[in-house]
């Protein structure tokens, strides 16, 4: 391959990525923009939508184990917990091994919440992929599992 062939690839392949990292950041927005009109119809705001999604595929954390996932300061998630037990949303409980340390606990309704909601960015994302054939959708779907473990791992 001649020097002008490579720097064409390597322009190429530049553009692409940078094509590519726009299109996931105006899909990013959208997702996040409808997800907050189906969080309309609910009696939780966004980051507690976060911090609830983040109980139930994670299970039982400490609030300085959700702050950190959540990238909030303890004070915020400490405040935004308040609220949701308050909503009964979820329960603080003693670690049954260390009686110091408190887990905060999902309760049903949170769990409800969070199920409908899923559901229902689900299904737009599905009447979104109708227009896809059955062979495109598992593609993207394998290209996104890729993509996101190549990132886990970085």
């Amino acid at each position: 391959m001649k020097s002008g062939d490579v720097e064409m690839a390597k322009s190429n392949k530049e553009m692409l990525v940078a094509s590519i990292e726009k299109e996931i950041r105006y899909i990013s927005a959208i997702i996040k923009h409808k997800g907050r009109e189906i969080l309309n119809n609910y009696p939780i705001t966004p980051p507690q939508f976060d911090a609830l999604q983040w109980l139930l595929e994670e299970g039982d954390m400490t609030i300085g184990e959700l702050s950190n996932k959540m990238f909030l300061a303890f004070s915020t998630t400490t405040d935004l917990v308040d609220r949701m037990e308050k909503n009964k949303l979820l329960v603080r409980v003693k670690d049954e091994k260390d009686r110091r340390v408190v887990r905060i606990h999902l309760l049903e309704e949170g769990k409800r919440i969070i199920d409908e909601v899923i559901e229902k960015r689900q299904n737009y994302l599905g009447s979104i992929l109708s227009n896809y054939s059955e062979e495109e959708t598992e593609l993207l779907n394998i290209q996104m599992l890729k993509l996101h473990q190549e990132m886990k791992e970085d």
